[in-house]
């Protein structure tokens, strides 16, 4: 289950991955703009600011999730669903996938049928978090598999459920497209107020630490938690009242039209 509430304590340090990505899509009338996996829909939101004439809908799978992007108010239809079985209709003309295919099992498959299927000069705009192997992500799965929970754990944490910038790219011009593939490592500075909770631990209680809050009853969600708080102050100290946070992210912009190659 995802909590809106936890998702949103870093909605700026979130939000701004959301902004660049959206900024490389040159596109000034769109028919029908489509963000899938679109959470709490306040980025979904600034989409119709962006593209005011168009048919503006956010899909998520979580019913919390698209609740509280309902409450909005925001011209956007949300709706419950599954990307993974989302099929474009004719007049798409933007599809927006934002922190959302590193949960998606075979999401390499999935991207190159929407590729295929979206209407010729459609744009894709995708970006997934590329920090696996930061001491954040390191010390999760560490912990996940040294304690008494690491039969219930080790199966739900992966190593690398994302691939590298070159790998999408080549992934996306065999399936007929002009791309535009990058990286970026954002230096997050998040408050670290005394006696307050470390704040890479608060971060990841609204996505990382989701499954691992799931397969735990209370017990041993705190130890766990215990555990993992210990090796984050030691991995990110803070200084000031601040954690210094880097975060890698990899981006990928693609058209379906290869011959428009020269617009990228």
């Amino acid at each position: 289950m995802w909590d809106p509430a936890a998702y949103l304590r870093y909605d700026d340090e979130r939000g701004r991955p959301f902004h660049d990505l959206v900024a490389r899509v040159p596109v000034g009338r769109a028919r029908a703009v489509v963000d899938l996996g679109c959470g709490p829909g306040t980025l979904t939101a600034t989409l119709a600011a962006r593209w005011p004439g168009a048919r503006i809908t956010g899909l998520d799978s979580s019913a919390e999730m698209i609740d509280r992007a309902a409450a909005l108010g925001a011209p956007v239809d949300f709706a419950v669903g599954d990307v993974r079985d989302w099929r474009p209709a004719p007049d798409v003309d933007v599809v927006v996938s934002n922190a959302v295919l590193q949960w998606v099992p075979g999401h390499r498959e999935l991207l190159t049928r929407w590729a295929g299927e979206l209407p010729a000069g459609a744009w894709l705009a995708v970006q997934v978090p590329g920090n696996f192997e930061a001491p954040s992500h390191r010390a999760l799965r560490e912990v996940a598999g040294a304690g008494p929970w690491a039969t219930e754990l080790t199966p739900l944490l992966r190593e690398a459920p994302v691939d590298e910038p070159v790998g999408y790219a080549r992934l996306l011009t065999d399936a007929g497209c002009a791309v535009d593939a990058w990286e970026t490592t954002y230096v997050h500075q998040l408050p670290a107020p005394a006696h307050a909770e470390h704040p890479v631990l608060t971060w990841m209680e609204g996505t990382a630490l989701r499954p691992v809050r799931a397969a735990l009853d209370d017990a041993g969600w705190a130890d766990f938690r215990a555990e993992l708080r210990a090796r984050l102050a030691a991995a990110y100290p803070a200084r000031r009242n601040l954690v210094y946070f880097p975060f890698r992210r990899l981006f990928v912009v693609a058209r379906t039209d290869a011959s428009a190659r020269e617009k990228l």
